[in-house]
């Protein structure tokens, strides 16, 4: 068993493999007793540096100098693309007047860099590539299984075919039989009229050979011809047998009908890592969600409601008052809008600072400290709805001022750094009006746009590419047309968006998959909607004027 690797023993010198170690060698990398010391510094002191064991890895090998050699680089000339100087190279002219870093405070941030990165790696990329490599072969071994059941799906169609085919062939023969009877109906009927004329005929021959042989004058005299009855000659009736004419078999048309096999598709779903941010545990929906608070805001119309903190929500509708409402339902604080229209919409930032649209000036406002800022101003669109993202970037909803033309524009403070407005065909991705559009980041960073009148929710990815719409659930209760209001998202990357017409919440998941309605809270027509860190979600009534806080997560 080897002594340096058995963990039961305690470590030993590297030259002799027998004494215990006391020393190490921090430029070598060498355990070393106290005999082996001199031993192994007998090549130059200076090439070494002994220090005690349990100190051992402390010493940092610093570059030796290019230009003077027997110094150390500690330090990096920032102005010289951060090569290595030693103390001689900062006095020299060629580095004069010009910034140094010490080696060892950027050695500390690397490490600590080192430290952050192999953490990621081994607690969130190692496990997220893990998984996919099990999503991927588990897709392998059930290979075998899913074609299966498409050419099982095949041999039962084909079979359902034989049974049809021999329907049909059945019920052609079944119609032959009849046409058969009636054929030899009609010749029957004709052949009977023919006997009986015939029989009329001998009886006739009959008489006449008897008149014939008669002298009795009175029956020859009583004699009328009936041979202008007899020469009148029936049709000679010719009932031709029926026909089967076979049609032409077109297999084209045939493999159409059968069925028809998709093209293999590729779908290629974007992953999206989450760095730096804490692991939320799974919370399912709750059977029926719960309405835990009402909160009645005087607004005649309300529009919008956005989370301050776990107490605080601000609300904005059809006036030029904003208003910050604590959980309980106390009026806390009331922004006036500078002009007389009303907000848009509202948002806050992660420094907890109000943000509201002005429609009528074009511009996204931002509340510090009570004062209030213009962050950005528009030329030719009008604002519509915002949002701010997990990055701290702006998204904006809005509208050309002719109304056709509808996109969403990111910006990072008042840069404007991306436009969404195409698919990759070049057809609009939103409906080309002034229409309300709510809009929310999920979590994997998806853009979800309720476009009401478009009664769809689309959703693309960070890149603007489109992902998918939801275009509603058929549903009898729900018989009004979907037109999407208010939207969020929650730590699951569920998808919530406001019904109004249906007095509804549909909860989607991150795929556009619908989960289930929230529809048992007595809401009347919902329309903006956020949900807090606690993952409690709040419900604008338009008309009411009230705010619902309602638990739908177990």
């Amino acid at each position: 068993m080897d002594p340096h690797s058995c963990a039961q023993d305690i470590p030993r010198c590297d030259l002799c493999e027998t004494a215990i170690v006391n020393s190490y060698c921090d430029f070598c990398h060498v355990n070393l007793c106290i005999s082996c010391i001199g031993k192994h510094i007998s090549d130059g002191y200076d090439k070494h540096k002994i220090v005690p064991f349990q100190e051992r890895r402390s010493t940092l090998i610093y570059p030796k100098c290019e230009t003077h050699q027997h110094k150390n680089c500690e330090f990096q000339c920032k102005d010289c693309n951060n090569i290595f100087v030693c103390s001689s190279c900062m006095a020299s002219k060629q580095h004069k007047g010009h910034n140094f870093v010490e080696v060892t405070e950027v050695y500390k941030t690397k490490k600590n860099d080192i430290k952050k990165d192999t953490k990621e790696l081994e607690n969130h990329i190692s496990p997220t590539y893990e998984e996919i490599e099990r999503d991927l072969e588990n897709q392998l071994a059930n290979l075998d299984g899913g074609y299966e059941k498409i050419t099982t799906t095949m041999s039962k169609q084909g079979e359902q075919w034989h049974r049809e085919i021999d329907v049909i062939i059945n019920k052609m023969k079944t119609e032959i039989s009849k046409i058969k009877e009636r054929h030899g109906e009609l010749l029957q009927k004709h052949l009977n009229e023919i006997k009986q004329t015939q029989s009329l005929i001998k009886e006739t021959l009959h008489a006449l050979r008897k008149i014939e042989k008669s002298t009795e004058i009175s029956s020859t005299m009583e004699y009328c011809p009936k041979i202008r009855e007899f020469s009148k000659l029936p049709p000679k009736v010719k009932v031709s047998l029926p026909t089967f004419i076979p049609k032409p078999i077109d297999r084209e048309k045939l493999y159409s009908l059968f069925g028809q096999i998709t093209p293999l598709s590729t779908a290629t779903e974007e992953n999206v890592l989450l760095l730096n941010q804490p692991n939320t545990s799974v919370r399912e929906l709750l059977d029926e969600p719960e309405l835990v608070a009402t909160i009645q805001t005087g607004y005649g119309n309300l529009q919008s409601v956005t989370c301050l903190n776990e107490d605080r929500i601000w609300t904005s509708g059809w006036s030029n008052d904003i208003k910050c409402f604590n959980i309980e339902g106390s009026l806390l604080q009331t922004i006036k809008k500078q002009s007389g229209y009303w907000p848009n919409d509202i948002a806050v930032d992660s420094n907890e600072d109000l943000l509201y649209l002005d429609g009528e000036a074009k511009t996204v406002n931002k509340v510090v400290n009570g004062q209030t800022e213009e962050l950005i101003r528009l030329q030719g669109w009008t604002p519509n709805n915002l949002c701010v993202t997990s990055t701290g970037d702006v998204l904006v909803t809005m509208f050309s001022d002719d109304g056709t033309q509808s996109k969403v524009v990111r910006y990072f403070g008042s840069t404007e750094k991306q436009t969404i407005q195409f698919d990759e065909e070049g057809t609009p991705l939103y409906s080309r009006n002034s229409k309300i559009k709510y809009i929310t980041e999920n979590r994997n960073h998806d853009i979800c746009v309720a476009d009401c009148k478009a009664g769809a929710v689309v959703v693309v990815n960070q890149d603007g590419k489109l992902r998918w719409r939801y275009t509603g659930h058929p549903s009898v209760t729900k018989n009004k047309p979907f037109e999407p209001c208010g939207i969020t998202t929650d730590s699951q990357s569920r998808i919530l968006t406001a019904d109004s017409d249906n007095h509804c919440i549909h909860i989607l998941d991150q795929n556009g998959q619908f989960l289930r309605y929230i529809d048992n809270c007595d809401l009347e027509e919902p329309i903006g909607i956020c949900v807090d860190n606690n993952e409690n979600l709040f419900v604008c009534e338009f008309y009411n004027g009230n705010v619902k806080k309602i638990k739908y997560l177990k």
